[in-house]
Order: C-alpha cells, then structure tokens, then sequence
C-alpha cells in the first residue's frame, strides 16, 4: 500500500472545505489501495475553529490526519534544517516559513512534510474553492490524480480518455495530473475589466514577455485566469500528454516526483509564485494528465476590505515585475527541454538553480515599464485603485529590489532541497497528545 498526501495550506477560515476536503481522503482511501495523509498546514486565527473540523474527520480507515499550527510547523522545519548542517539555518528557516504570505512556501512545506510522512505524491487543494457536486456527489479530482499519478505513461495510457504523448515520453513516469477550476477569475481583477476594459487589457498584457507582438498578448489575456470558464461537469475526460500550463491549477493539481527535485519560489506577497513545477513539469517534457474534474473558485469576503483590496493588488504587482526573471526562465527550460533532465529522467536541480542566477542579471529597465503602466492605468480608474497607485509610487525602489531578491532567494533554496529533502526523510512529526498525527484507525 502506497501512502499519499493530500494538503490544505490556509490562512484563513474554512471549517467547510476541511471537512470536504476530508470527504476527499476518505474517497481515495475506499476506492484505491493507499494510505492517505490528510495534511492541513494552517496559519489562520481560526485554528479552534478548524480543530472541531478536523475532529469530525477521524476514524475513516487509511486516513491519518495531521493538523500542523505554525509553531509546529517551525518545530520540524528547524529539526529538518538542523540535519542539513547548512550554515545559514536562519535564512532556510525564513525561506520556507516567512513572516508574510507565501503561496510557494507553504506548498514547500507541505511537500517536506509530506516527505517525512513517507509519501510518494502530494496533492493540492485551497481553502477558497470546492467542489463540483453532480447528481448529489462530489466530484473529487484525486479520482483521476490517483489512476495516473506515479505509473510509467505507458501503462497510465490505459486509464485515460486519450493519449497525445509522442511515443519517446511514454517510458517516462507521469509526473502531474492536474484540471482547472470554474467559476470566478483566479485573480481577482474582474472588477477592473467592468470598469475599463481597454486597461484591463493593458495591465493583464504585462505578464507577457516583452518583445511579444500585440496579437500575442492580446491573445494572452484572454486566456488569462479564466480557468475552464463555467462548463459544469458533465462526465469524466482525462488526456495524457504534456500539459500545458495555462490548462491546470494549483487548487487542483498532484505532483509526483518532480517536488523532491525542485521548490517552488518562497517570494512573499506575490500571486503566483506557486505555479513553477507546473512549467517545470512542461519544459522538461514529463509526462502528465490533463483531467476535467474541476474545482470551483470563489473569493472571500476580505478581499472586499480595503485593506483586502490594497494588499491583493499589491501581491498582483509583484506578480507582474516576477514576470521579468520568470520569463527569462521558462525561456531557457523550453530551450532546455529534456536535457532538463539526468540519466535516471529526473529534474537536474542546478540547471533550474542556474537559469534562476542568470536571470537576476537582467536589466531592471523592463519592470520600470511596468510599474509606470501600472501606474497611469491605476490612476485612469480612478478611486481606490488611484490609492493604490499611490502606495505604489511609494514602494517603487523597494518593489524592484524586491522582484529581483526573490529570485536569487529561489536559486539559494533550489540548492538546499536536496539536503533538506533528504534530511525530512528521517525528521518525524512532533505533535501534542490528543492532536491529530500519527494515529491510524
């Protein structure tokens, strides 16, 4: 029996999605031959509140249930550091849990602690969205995660709709499954498209490279964070092939593999900042499955705060002046391509830390473009969104020192995950008796 990890890293309250994400576990476990490791990694003000959740889900056959608060989250982390004998254990520590929001440092603590728990795969939901009910019954995507994930793609061949895989891959194993998610934007810039969509057009463009033609961009934005639109599930379809990035997300998706070999980047504040295994997985021509199993996405009513509101769109900022290095980068992997990969067809770890080193030796002048578009179609829009151009104005030589420091901080931990891999591997789970961890029905 294989043991997975199926993870939920929140910072806000969600005593409904853990417990039908717990629903999840408990459908994986009936329906295939594994163990699974419910993981919840919370940083929210509601753990109380979670906790009653948590303990609704208990004694469901082969699922084990870990409810890791920050403190215990720091306590294994600085265990696993210890064991590397880095000589920077404060900074490795702040990597993997910062003191600001990180969407890639909380999946990369997950994947650790996943290591530690003896798992093979890992399988990410968020506390924002849910799932697609027919007939009265959750669609649950680790469904088709579990039929493909981890199987030589020859023989996942048989447990899918179709196949559009060249045959040279097929020896490789299938190192993602992954859909998308209906309903609202993944970025939550609507608002902006019903105000003005002339700007709309103009500030969702500056996450394309550059030198990109207008038709390109153009056609860019209009996939943008659209998701699968608002099809409801109808029945199963499910394609082996290399996935394209714009078709998955990271609410939805399962990664075998390629997580031991690469992190994702820790930036703080940055949208984003999650999806780099997704083009990893592409430009190096791993294998992986494309379902139709999609979640639902919806936004919390804090986003509606003005304080909601300036911290989002700053995080949707340095989004787009990450876009600068992360361009530059998934370039070079596409180059790449499979000699992204060793001998054994895995992940080469220091050609991805060495793209990200030479990309923070890009010129700057770029991202000053941005932040000066940014800041006439903000204005152009005209009430909080000309606040926010303000605030921006404010932090201009910090925002680009930032961009820039994010990117070296992601080659830094890209060389350490291999020892720190390898030292969770023998770091176990310290929890208080009577918490969940550890115990199995």
């Amino acid at each position: 029996m294989r043991s997975i990890c199926l993870t939920l890293p929140t910072n806000r309250p969600c005593p409904s999605t853990i417990a039908a994400i717990a629903e999840e576990a408990a459908y994986a476990a009936e329906h295939f031959d594994v163990e699974v490791h419910l993981l919840i990694l919370d940083s929210s003000d509601a753990f109380k509140e979670h906790a009653e959740a948590v303990r609704g889900t208990r004694g469901v056959r082969q699922v084990v249930v870990h409810h890791l608060d920050e403190a215990e989250q720091r306590d294994f982390l600085q265990r696993a550091i210890r064991r590397t004998e880095t000589t920077k254990p404060d900074l490795m520590l702040d990597l993997m849990l910062p003191a600001d929001l990180s969407y890639g440092a909380c999946t990369n603590r997950a994947f650790l602690i996943s290591i530690a728990l003896g798992c093979e795969s890992v399988h990410r939901r968020d506390s924002d969205s849910r799932y697609q009910v027919v007939n009265g019954e959750p669609v649950f995507p680790i469904h088709h995660e579990l039929t493909s994930l981890g199987k030589c793609a020859a023989d996942a061949a048989d447990g899918v709709s179709e196949t559009a895989l060249a045959a040279e891959h097929t020896d490789k194993r299938v190192a993602m499954v992954g859909s998308s998610f209906v309903g609202e934007l993944s970025v939550d810039i609507d608002e902006i498209r019903r105000l003005d969509n002339d700007v709309y057009y103009d500030v969702v463009s500056l996450w394309a490279p550059v030198h990109w033609p207008w038709e390109q961009k153009r056609q860019l934005v209009d996939e943008s964070f659209q998701g699968a639109g608002s099809d409801a599930f109808a029945q199963d379809h499910s394609t082996l092939t290399l996935v394209d990035p714009m078709r998955v997300d990271m609410c939805n998706i399962s990664f075998h593999g390629v997580h031991e070999r690469v992190p994702l980047p820790p930036a703080t504040d940055t949208i984003g900042s999650d999806y780099f295994l997704i083009h990893l997985v592409h430009d190096a021509a791993l294998p992986g499955v494309l379902h139709n199993r999609n979640i639902v996405n919806f936004y919390t009513g804090e986003r509606r705060t003005d304080p909601g509101f300036m911290a989002y769109q700053m995080r949707f900022a340095k989004f787009l002046l990450s876009m600068l290095y992360f361009n530059f980068i998934y370039d070079r992997m596409a180059r790449a391509g499979t000699s992204l990969l060793d001998g054994r067809g895995q992940v080469r770890a220091s050609a991805v830390a060495g793209f990200a080193r030479e990309s923070t030796r890009l010129d700057r002048a770029e991202n000053v473009q941005r932040l000066d578009r940014l800041d006439t179609a903000y204005r152009k829009l005209g009430g909080r969104y000309a606040t926010f151009a303000d605030l921006l104005a404010s932090r201009r030589e910090r925002l680009l020192d930032e961009a820039q420091s994010d990117i070296a901080d992601f080659a830094l931990l890209v060389e350490a995950w291999e020892p720190l891999v390898r030292a969770s591997r023998v770091t176990g789970l310290q929890q208080p008796p009577g918490r969940p961890g550890g115990e199995r029905p």
